[in-house]
């Protein structure tokens, strides 16, 4: 089973970058769980969501405290959501930033993402979960870009759908190789 933790703010579109996950893993015919985790419901406060993918039929219902791959959505929340913790070994961090950051787990891998300039530059707002969906796609290869394309386009119709493909592919590129 591959686990996932999305972290970030409200109005990031968290919740919804689970459902696309877990969205797209069904479209491979996998298993998949997406749900939230948030205290007061209002934008900009603290929201955490979680999707599990497997080959087999998942019966967890508690929230990921190991994941194998972490999606931080806003960089000031890594501190106080201690958003890396219990991050598994060969596991993946991906996060929303322009700027690098020092890796200081072992054995994990951490790609930063200039995720939600891409999505102002394609979709004309700041919200970055479509553009970290197709980065997340090309860090760790557990689901196809077509997937999450397909994903994508049961969320957003028309022109916005559109764009958050097009920035969805951008961050895809740019994941592979390695700009």
């Amino acid at each position: 089973m591959f686990q996932v933790r999305i972290h970030g703010r409200g109005g990031q579109g968290v919740v919804t970058a689970a459902e696309m996950l877990s969205i797209a893993a069904f479209s491979e015919g996998k298993y998949a769980q997406a749900f939230p985790s948030f205290g007061s419901e209002r934008m900009g406060a603290p929201v955490v969501a979680f999707c599990r993918i497997s080959d087999r039929e998942i019966r967890l219902r508690e929230p990921i405290m190991e994941p194998n791959a972490v999606i931080v959505q806003d960089r000031t929340v890594i501190d106080s959501a201690n958003a890396f913790q219990g991050v598994v070994e060969k596991g993946f961090i991906l996060v929303n930033s322009s700027h690098g950051m020092a890796n200081d787990l072992k054995n994990v891998t951490l790609k930063c993402i200039g995720a939600t300039e891409i999505a102002l530059e394609h979709i004309g707002r700041p919200i970055p979960n479509a553009v970290l969906l197709g980065s997340f796609a090309g860090l760790t290869g557990i689901l196809k870009i077509e997937s999450v394309i397909e994903a994508i386009k049961t969320k957003f119709s028309g022109a916005i759908g559109e764009k958050n493909i097009a920035a969805a592919r951008v961050a895809y590129d740019r994941t592979l190789g390695g700009a």
